[in-house]
């Protein structure tokens, strides 16, 4: 008996152990969806592990515009302008959401914070704290930018995201960031 509970502690705690593991939401809106360029980043063992939890839209209103040489999508800090940005949300552990810092070069351009992400399910709405990558010290005049609702690389927008291989500097977003 005092085996057998051994066993059930010790599986326990294992679960114990997963579940804070994967303690993480965090809501993509642009090259890191599903099928597009950067999605690979949640997916690689080595960055850690994600689970896609749902597709779910910004409770408010933010400017998803494109901008730089690059093509990147931005999601502009300025709630109440723009629309209801769709995208997708990803419980990732640990180690994926430092590797997503990286990435983001939070906290240095985007930021990541806490944000009201409106899932859907059936007849149901339900609201979901994730963390999201904002871009927060922006120059004014990107508010001017046509604002987008859905992401898409190839969208009829015509700005296909372009991998920089390495090549992007931080001077590549100075056209972007409020210095």
């Amino acid at each position: 008996m005092i085996k057998l509970l051994n066993v059930l502690y010790s599986n326990i705690r294992i679960c114990a152990h997963s579940t804070s593991q994967m303690a993480h939401k965090v809501f993509v809106y642009g090259t890191l969806k599903r099928n597009e360029p950067n999605h690979h980043w949640l997916t690689k063992p080595e960055n850690g592990t994600s689970k896609f939890v749902a597709e779910g839209t910004t409770k408010s209103k933010y400017p998803l515009i494109i901008a730089t040489r690059y093509n990147i999508p931005f999601l502009l800090h300025s709630p109440g302008d723009g629309n209801h940005v769709k995208g997708e949300i990803y419980e990732v552990n640990d180690l994926m959401l430092s590797k997503l810092d990286i990435l983001e070069d939070h906290p240095n351009y985007y930021v990541r914070e806490i944000d009201d992400i409106t899932v859907t399910k059936g007849n149901d709405t339900e609201t979901q704290k994730c963390w999201v990558y904002f871009l927060k010290k922006f120059k004014p005049e990107l508010l001017q930018r046509p604002a987008m609702d859905n992401y898409t690389s190839r969208g009829s927008h015509g700005l296909v995201y372009m991998e920089s291989n390495n090549e992007s500097t931080v001077d590549d977003l100075d056209d972007v960031v409020r210095k």
